[in-house]
């Protein structure tokens, strides 16, 4: 019994060191207590998260500079306005004193006018005593801008006898002189005197390249910054200007001398005349402001004057009294032509730039002369 009881001893014993010596079946390993669990790697805080590659951001595209204030100036008449424009172009506003149809000879201000005068930096003005009113206005206005007498660098004209009808002087010589006593007695200046300077200086574009210079000159002291650009708009202009000059030439130089004769509602195409062989025989009106009447005696000569000479046309321009033009024609057979004076036209008129004036009137006086 005895080595029973061994057996079961040792067998016990053999359990007893094997179940101690096996090792646990292996668990999850799990991260220590103070050790915080691995989490998928983040960028660092300062450090920005990668973005898909974009081209790099180029600098703000530079904005044009804002174009200057334009300087407000005025022009006495739209003709005068229109070649100011051609050389301030955008840097410069231009107002007109005598509005478009009106005439400047006996143009009569407004309150508006005062006001819009005193806020201008320039005046451009015919000058030579075309504008009969502007001395009133100046002095109204109390403005401080400069006035630009554009033909105060021209070689002037003055009125012939022919041209205020001195064929009439010979034949109702008394009865004319006493017309002027009464006058002089009134204080009237002559603007229909022979002698008397014409200020229609326009209507020969040569002078209208002094002009440009004067204008550009002018623009470019008040405003120096635009001083190359008034020089060359300027000198553009003035090539403009001898191409019409050329074409003016051609249209006269085609017709004949004795057929040359210019007979107008008043002295006005005198610079024409003289430019491109012209002869201005008479007018309605003789003399250069529309301010003044015909006489009796006066009209009287100018219809022998156009029988005798056999003037075929009459030119006319749309501010003058279109009753003694029409009794004239019916008089003497002569037909009245269009033609345009102291203004030029709105945008949709044949006369809407001072260039377009020009090619106006030759044209209509050419096409009559001719035939």
């Amino acid at each position: 019994m005895k080595w029973i009881q061994r057996i079961a001893v040792i067998a016990i014993a053999i359990l007893l060191i094997t179940a101690c010596g096996q090792t646990p079946a292996s668990q999850p390993t799990a991260a220590p207590a103070n050790t915080p669990v691995s989490q998928p790697t983040a960028a660092p805080a300062n450090t920005p998260v990668s973005q898909p590659t974009t081209a790099p951001t180029s600098a703000p595209a530079s904005q044009p500079t804002a174009a200057p204030e334009p300087i407000m100036v005025m022009a006495s008449t739209s003709i005068v306005a229109d070649v100011v424009r051609q050389i301030g172009g955008e840097r410069v506003q231009v107002d007109t004193i005598v509005p478009i149809g009106a005439d400047g000879h006996n143009y009569e201000p407004t309150p508006q006018d005062i006001a819009r005068i005193s806020a201008a930096k320039a005046i451009f003005v015919v000058g030579v005593g075309y504008e009969e009113f502007l001395d009133r206005l100046i002095a109204s206005s109390g403005t401080q801008a400069t006035v630009v007498s554009l033909s105060e660098n021209l070689t002037l004209r003055t009125m012939s006898e022919e041209e205020v009808g001195g064929h009439m002087h010979d034949e109702h010589g008394d009865e004319h002189d006493h017309d002027d006593k009464k006058d002089d007695e009134h204080g009237h200046e002559h603007s229909h005197a022979a002698g008397a300077v014409d200020g229609h200086t326009w209507t020969d574009p040569t002078n209208v390249k002094v002009w440009a210079d004067l204008i550009a000159s002018t623009l470019s002291r008040i405003d120096p910054a635009g001083a190359d650009i008034y020089t060359a708009r300027a000198a553009d202009y003035q090539r403009q200007l001898d191409e019409l000059d050329r074409w003016i030439a051609e249209q006269f130089a085609a017709i004949p001398a004795e057929r040359r004769l210019i007979v107008s509602d008043h002295v006005i195409f005198g610079y024409m005349a003289d430019r491109y062989g012209l002869r201005q025989v008479g007018a309605i009106i003789p003399g250069v402001s529309t301010n003044a009447s015909p006489s009796a005696q006066e009209l009287a000569a100018l219809q022998d004057l156009i029988t005798d000479l056999g003037v075929k046309a009459i030119f006319v321009g749309d501010i003058a009294n279109q009753q003694l033009a029409e009794q004239i024609a019916r008089d003497t057979g002569a037909q009245i032509v269009p033609v345009l004076t102291e203004s030029l036209t709105t945008a949709t008129g044949p006369g809407a730039t001072y260039i377009d004036y020009m090619r106006f009137n030759v044209q209509q006086m050419a096409n009559a002369l001719r035939e």
